[in-house]
């Protein structure tokens, strides 16, 4: 979807033990996760602290269960899932074990964030391995950016194009999303490869679909739809969705508190903010 299921090539190219073409990303492969079915990256809030538990973003279909339904939101669910880290040079540093998932919808955004066993500090001592820092702010237009993915060891160089009102595909609807300039021609296996500033090596959003065929909306083919309703599509373009609301969700310990001023993720049906919050 999305860029999460793998077109029978890419499971033909696994099959024998091979990958599409590589190119070297320019920071090299440090804080990038493979999973199962998607990328992701090792990453810490600005708030966190080498003594807590460590964080991996990826995208909200690539939670293993399936994919969350328009309106739903996933917080604190137990799951152990492994995943692969790499070090700068794309070799294998280890693998990681997620506790639970932190967070996870498709609902204005499209992440999951899950909370390891291991905090940074042990993870840098026993396996080498550093974070990436998500960015506390919005990404801008011609921001120079790199998509790197861990599936494929591949990296993918082109600038931020727009900052799109509203992304729409099948059910599924994601707010100010990012578009990439045209050499950002992602494709599928590439989900929730980390979005990266390459000025400030920052993570400002994570890598999450593209149109393929040219249709309207429709799954794999999402549309750009403005303030006032007009739709766009672009056959070919591809999107990621920003992840700096993460940030100002981030309590203590690197947990997720959406009862917090200013948070404005998703929230669960049925969830009521304290009046403190409001």
């Amino acid at each position: 979807m999305l860029r999460r299921s793998l077109i029978v090539l890419s499971v033909l190219l696994l099959a024998l033990g091979t990958t599409p073409a590589v190119a070297a990303p320019l920071a090299g492969y440090t804080g990038i996760v493979r999973l199962s079915n998607c990328s992701g990256s090792l990453i810490r809030l600005p708030t966190s602290k080498d003594t807590d538990p460590a964080l991996v973003l990826t995208n909200g279909h690539c939670e293993e269960s399936g994919m969350p339904a328009p309106g739903e939101v996933i917080v604190d669910r137990p799951v152990r899932r492994p995943m692969t880290l790499l070090g700068q040079d794309g070799s294998v540093l280890g693998t990681l074990h997620s506790t639970k998932i932190a967070y996870a919808t498709m609902t204005d955004t499209d992440v999951t964030l899950y909370q390891l066993d291991r905090t940074y500090r042990q993870i840098a001592r026993t396996l080498g391995g550093h974070p990436l820092t998500l960015a506390a702010a919005p990404a801008d237009v011609h921001t120079p950016i790199s998509v790197v993915s861990g599936f494929f060891k591949r990296t993918w160089t082109c600038s931020i194009d727009r900052v799109v009102y509203s992304l729409h595909e099948a059910g599924w609807v994601w707010k100010i999303a990012i578009r990439y300039t045209p050499e950002c021609d992602v494709i599928h296996g590439t989900s929730g490869s980390p979005i990266i500033d390459r000025t400030s090596g920052e993570v400002v959003g994570v890598n999450n679909t593209g149109n393929d065929d040219g249709e309207a909306c429709s799954l794999n083919n999402p549309c750009e739809v403005d303030e006032n309703g007009v739709v766009t599509v672009l056959r070919g373009r591809s999107y990621g969705e920003q992840t700096y609301l993460l940030t100002a969700c981030a309590a203590p310990g690197n947990e997720i508190d959406l009862n917090l001023p200013g948070c404005m993720l998703p929230k669960p049906p049925g969830f009521v903010l304290p009046l403190s919050a409001r």
